[in-house]
């Protein structure tokens, strides 16, 4: 498998419209390309999994680390001739300002990426050509092989680019994008939202993308030979919330927790009466609650179907939008009662970066994942903790809940960070045992 790293100047610059391009592209051409997106991101990948017609996963060098990192492109390439890797923010963007840690560029570094620089030409010229150049010899051993130029104003604006960049022989100039509202995504609280319309065509990108030339500078990856995942016999029922307020999950999380013996059942907390029967956990993950909090709350028989299953010890497992359900209110509309906490929306992000922590409701466990949200517990009692953060000086910060069988958290963790923790989670289902979805 070839692969091919689509990184940008700065976050907004378009990285994910010419990325879900060129995978539309190289698919129309016949190819089977695999969709990466580097960072903790839920939002863009729903972009370019659309694009591939296949889960886009992520490729985070801090949570997964290099071994994880290289495990999942195996896992691509045992049925993907190119992976289109998306990086996140600016090309050296990462965990801290003193190194490349968890950036793009460390990814690039590791396995040897061609990367495709995306650059937002509007309002500028020539000078572009100086901002390239930076970033080419910032740290010489990231290969910048590419640049495309995102928000061309014309044919003649694309003209000026391109004879700027003769200055710059060894990066080829890979194609001029206009801007075109029809593709613009709006962004909301979280970053991009969720894909409502189709995102670029293939023929869009043959008409502004040089996919030949995008292909002639992936690189073939050296990969170990993909040995078949172990699948054993699903003895548990685990349902995942999935609809519009519940729909960010990592796929290699969902896929750990198969591999531990859990059989996957999806449910609509907005529209389903009641949890799947015969079930032994229950999976909340992030999304949107704030903006479906009023159908949440309408939906009582599936708010009582859920405060049953945690009063009977059912194991619960919630992460962020999943804690805001969970509270006893979400701007004062009353939510499930769970945790004895209740949240407010905030017009200002509250907390965002990554995170490790201790999983103090499992063990006391070590995994790595991030926090990024716009809502803060206004009231709460006490109760244990779900994690404890483990923070740079050395202090550990308590946070989340862990109440009877529920562990209830602001946290994405990584499961690739801590392989035993699906089977941790397991094992505390299996404790539990099936749980009614409703108490009579």
């Amino acid at each position: 498998m070839r692969a091919v790293l689509i990184a940008g100047t700065h976050s907004g610059v378009g990285k994910t419209t010419v990325a879900a391009a060129a995978i539309a592209g190289l698919r129309a051409r016949g190819l089977r390309p695999a969709a990466f997106k580097t960072g903790p991101d839920f939002l863009d990948p729903f972009h370019l999994a659309a694009a591939a017609g296949a889960p886009c996963r992520n490729l985070d060098p801090w949570m997964l680390g290099r071994e994880g990192c290289e495990a999942a492109l195996t896992r691509a390439a045992a049925h993907a001739d190119v992976a289109v890797i998306e990086g996140m923010m600016g090309l050296f963007d990462g965990r801290t300002g003193a190194s490349d840690e968890g950036s793009s560029a460390e990814l690039a570094r590791w396995f040897e990426l061609s990367v495709v620089l995306v650059a937002d030409a509007s309002a500028s010229a020539r000078s572009l050509a100086a901002t390239v150049l930076g970033f080419a010899r910032f740290d010489p051993r990231v290969r910048l092989a590419g640049v495309v130029f995102n928000r061309v104003a014309g044919e003649a604006h694309l003209r000026y680019l391109r004879d700027a960049m003769r200055e710059l022989p060894e990066i080829a100039v890979l194609g001029g994008c206009p801007a075109d509202d029809a593709l613009t995504v709006p962004e909301r609280h979280l970053g991009l939202s969720l894909p409502s319309a189709p995102g670029p065509s293939a023929a869009w990108a043959e008409r502004h993308l040089d996919l030949g030339g995008l292909l002639r500078l992936a690189i073939e990856l050296s990969l170990p030979a993909p040995q078949p995942a172990p699948q054993p016999a699903a003895a548990l029922r685990l349902a995942v919330a999935r609809d519009e307020a519940f729909c960010f999950y990592y796929p290699e999380n969902l896929e750990r927790l198969r591999a531990a013996g859990f059989e996957l059942v999806e449910f609509s907390p907005l529209r389903d009466p009641a949890l799947p029967p015969g079930i032994h956990a229950l999976y909340l993950g992030g999304g949107y609650p704030e903006l479906h909090r009023e159908a949440l709350a309408a939906n009582r028989a599936m708010l009582a179907s859920v405060r049953a299953f945690a009063a009977a010890g059912g194991f619960v497992y919630a992460e962020c939008g999943g804690l805001m359900y969970l509270a006893e209110s979400l701007d004062g509309v009353p939510m499930a009662g769970v945790v004895p906490a209740a949240v407010e929306m905030q017009p200002r992000v509250q907390a965002i970066g990554y995170r490790e922590v201790e999983v103090a409701a499992l063990s006391g466990l070590r995994a790595r994942g991030h926090e990024f949200h716009h809502s803060r517990i206004i009231r709460r009692s006490a109760t244990p903790p779900a994690h404890h953060a483990l923070m740079p000086d050395g202090s550990r910060i308590p946070e989340g809940f862990a109440v009877n069988n529920v562990v209830a958290s602001y946290f994405h963790l990584h499961f690739a960070s801590c392989p035993e923790l699906p089977r941790r989670m397991a094992l505390a289902a299996a404790r539990a045992g099936p749980r009614p979805a409703a108490l009579s």
